[in-house]
């Protein structure tokens, strides 16, 4: 429960706090030390802050050594006044106010974190935190299970506790969380059983598949960016070296290039027949869909009027129940097939960004050669010049 109930004034976080917090946590003789010599907040290690009323987080910059820090049973509003703490390994903001998740940007070490216990609405804010190995977000706000994808981010993350929001009411809640999260070990203080992994894998494996392959496309759209990025910072260090062409150098570019026109040529109608491929098989798809629908139901009639000319397996005849049946499972079939077929489309299109970025980077590092070998030349034509200055006889005037 947060402090919000409690009567005593909210307090801030200043020295004197700080200080008498650390020598609580030291054994009396430590503690009387520490105060003969005094205490360098540098030199702490853990710092626990819980049950103090405290209302805002602040003044905790000269702790940049703390690897744990609990904050927990407070009145705290905000997440903020963190980004000083860039070694901390483990945070405790259980039972406080908290309505965002913010201000955790710079806690890229982290591996535990508890926001138990608070009015969160969305999981939101975490993508640095790629250690994170543990995370308590229960008894919150959370009523979409869509939250739950966010955390495919966290590759680390092994145990979770979501219990107390109300999307766990949901009756599908558990095994859509471990079918999105392949990697849990623990889910709400409970071992994730091979079992429970086996049916969520099997009920969303579709949903997942093209879940992955969305990742993936805006991986390859991030990937590609940051080389056209990269590229125009290139260039525009190129534009501050005088450019200048000899007709060799550009006799040989010339050869070069007419190379790297072959190369793409080629590639083009390796893709395009890729492509004429996909076009065809979904052209096929179709086309058996239609046949096996019509067989399906000429089955299903014959066998209404037991015309069927031989014996059909029992699991066969489970099918064969009414035309709504047949249909059903018949569209389901064919929808499996065409997401197949378009999750093949998805990795051409994946080679192309790939191969795109890869032809852009060899001809920006051509160039970027080209032009540092052109600058030495000039250099050591002026390098060369002076020395011929340098040697000249100046004559002297005659009377």
């Amino acid at each position: 429960m947060s402090q919000s109930d409690y009567s005593f004034e909210p307090n801030v976080i200043d020295d004197e706090m700080l200080q008498k917090a650390v020598e609580e946590q030291w054994p009396e003789d430590i503690r009387k030390l520490a105060k003969a010599e005094g205490i360098n907040f540098k030199d702490v290690m853990e710092l626990q802050l819980s049950f103090r009323n405290i209302l805002q987080i602040d003044n905790l910059w000269q702790f940049e050594n703390l690897t744990k820090l609990q904050l927990d049973n407070n009145i705290i509003e905000k997440i903020e006044a963190l980004e000083s703490l860039v070694h901390l390994v483990w945070l405790d903001l259980s039972f406080n106010n908290i309505e965002v998740i913010e201000g955790l940007d710079t806690l890229v070490k982290l591996q535990d974190l508890s926001l138990y216990n608070n009015r969160i609405s969305k999981i939101e804010h975490m993508d640095t935190l790629q250690e994170l190995q543990i995370f308590s977000i229960g008894k919150n706000n959370l009523t979409t299970l869509e939250n739950v994808v966010y955390l495919r981010k966290l590759k680390n993350l092994h145990s979770l506790n979501l219990t107390g929001n109300p999307f766990c009411d949901e009756e599908q809640y558990m095994l859509f969380v471990v079918a999105h999260l392949p990697g849990l070990v623990y889910l709400d203080f409970k071992l994730v059983s091979d079992t429970t992994r086996e049916v969520a894998i099997s009920n969303y494996h579709y949903l997942i598949d093209l879940l992955e392959h969305e990742e993936a496309q805006a991986l390859a759209q991030l990937e590609e960016k940051q080389a056209q990025q990269k590229e125009l910072e290139y260039h525009k260090r190129l534009d501050e070296i005088h450019h200048a062409s000899s007709h060799d150098t550009a006799e040989s570019m010339r050869a070069e290039y007419n190379e790297d026109i072959l190369q793409l040529s080629d590639a083009l109608m390796t893709l395009e027949m890729q492509m004429v491929d996909q076009l065809e098989c979904r052209d096929l798809e179709n086309r058996h869909h239609e046949k096996l629908l019509e067989i399906s139901i000429s089955a299903l009639e014959k066998s209404l009027k037991n015309e069927l000319d031989e014996e059909l397996p029992d699991d066969v005849r489970e099918f064969l129940v009414d035309k709504n049946t047949i249909v059903n499972m018949v569209n389901k079939s064919h929808n499996i097939h065409l997401l197949k077929i378009n999750m093949r489309e998805c990795d051409i299109l994946l080679n192309m960004y790939h191969w795109e970025a890869s032809v852009k980077e060899k001809a920006l590092q051509n160039e970027i050669h080209r032009n540092r070998n052109r600058v030495k030349e000039i250099f050591q034509y002026i390098d060369d010049l002076q020395e011929q200055l340098d040697n000249t006889q100046i004559p002297e005037p005659t009377e």
